[in-house]
Order: structure tokens, then sequence, then C-alpha cells
């Protein structure tokens, strides 16, 4: 693994339809990583390639401006999507950007390619006057809850989708 001081330089571009592939094989290195530790309550155990509708969904993700991808040397090792939250999530009181996915590659874990894409997304946040960034992830993966709060977001609002358990952060801008 490439240590975070001597990695090439992240750089981090908004997305077009082309980056389609690239996301996909990024879910799909993530569920084989969720699914080697045992947190298949995650994802589940089906590669996204498998998943019907995840092209309409990443189309969805860059007509909508939110599509932003990381690479390092040419090659995608991150995606942070951020927009409207989601219907599943309690309205925010004041002007808001939701982090609808962040995901990096776990070939590069360590890097800092999170850190990076909150950074992003935290940039987008006053650009578009927001007061608040928030996320969400699932509930009972305790070292992504951490990772969150080490972040600076602070645990707000829980919610269950179909049986599937979600903690909401938010991050006063």
């Amino acid at each position: 693994m490439v240590s975070p001081m001597s990695a090439s330089p992240l750089r981090i571009r908004p997305g077009d339809e082309a980056d389609g592939p690239a996301v996909v094989t990024l879910f799909d290195e993530a569920v084989e990583w969720l699914v080697d530790r045992g947190q298949t309550g995650q994802w589940g155990m089906t590669p996204f390639s498998e998943r019907p509708g995840l092209s309409e969904r990443v189309h969805e993700f860059r007509i909508g401006g939110g599509l932003y991808i990381a690479e390092r040397d040419d090659a995608p090792v991150g995606v942070l999507v951020v927009g409207p939250a989601p219907a599943y999530a309690p309205p925010a009181p004041v002007p808001e950007l939701y982090v609808i996915l962040l995901l990096s590659s776990r070939q590069s874990a360590g890097q800092g390619i999170g850190a990076a894409l909150v950074g992003k997304a935290i940039e987008l946040g006053y650009e578009r006057r927001a007061e608040v960034l928030r996320v969400d992830c699932w509930a009972h993966a305790p070292a992504l809850v951490r990772w969150y709060e080490k972040q600076g977001f602070v645990r707000s609002n829980r919610f269950e989708l179909n049986g599937w358990q979600g903690q909401i952060f938010t991050m006063q801008l």
C-alpha cells in the first residue's frame, strides 16, 4: 500500500457520462470488501454491476450536478455525490447539502481520499450557501460511524428503511 505522504496528488473533478463504469467498479470493489469482512448488512452481497438501474442512477447523479470523481494518476479512486436530501431523511430546518454517496477505493484505503471528498463536499456546501452538510451511513458499522465523527460530523437522527438501520450525521457550515 502506498503511504499518504508518497501518493500522487489527488484530483477531484466533476463527473460525466463516461464515469459510469468507474462508479460501478468502485461499488463492486466496496461490496467485495464488505462481504470479505462479514458486513453484508450495509450493501448486501450482490455486486452493483449485477443490479438493475445503476447506470440510470449514475446518469441522474451527473445531470443533477452532484457527481464528482476523485482521481490519482488519472485512475478513479473515489466518488462523491451531493444534492438534496433523500426522502427518508427528516427535513433540515435550514438550507443544506446532502452527501448522497461517498465512496473510496478499498485498494487505496488510508490515503485520505474520503477526507478529501468530505472537504470537497464542504466546499460545495459553502458555494451553494448551505448552512449544514448532512450524510448518512449504515448504523451498524461502528468504524464508519467513528470515521464520520472524525471528519467533524455529529450524529443527529436515525432511521429505518425496509429494515436497514441508518445513522444521519450533520455538520454545521
